[in-house]
């Protein structure tokens, strides 16, 4: 069974900020993560039942998001990945990945 998480980026409910809708496909549950941080916290829990193994995660964005969300939203993701490969003492996506 593979598990694949589904990632939509949305307008609040206010339109003015962006929220990110994640969804396990296994068993279709649905968390409204508000930002980053409580994206990450979310991913995690979902993914432990698992067992940390997520085989994918797809990523949308409904139309009416505007390009600046969504480079506030690669900003933060870039900073992550900045963390996590200090912290492993590697980069995350190797050469050869990107083939």
């Amino acid at each position: 069974m593979a598990v694949i998480f589904e990632s939509k980026v949305i307008l609040n409910k206010a339109r003015d900020g962006w929220e990110i809708e994640l969804k396990d496909t296994v068993d279709d549950r649905v968390v409204i993560c508000k930002d980053m941080a409580e994206y990450q916290e979310q991913i995690k829990e979902l993914g432990d039942d698992y067992g940390g193994n997520i085989d994918k995660v797809n990523w949308t964005k409904d139309d009416d998001v505007p390009p600046h969300f969504m480079d506030e939203i690669r900003l933060e993701m870039s900073k992550i990945q900045a963390q996590i490969e200090e912290q492993l003492g590697e980069k995350l996506i190797k050469d050869e990945d990107k083939k």
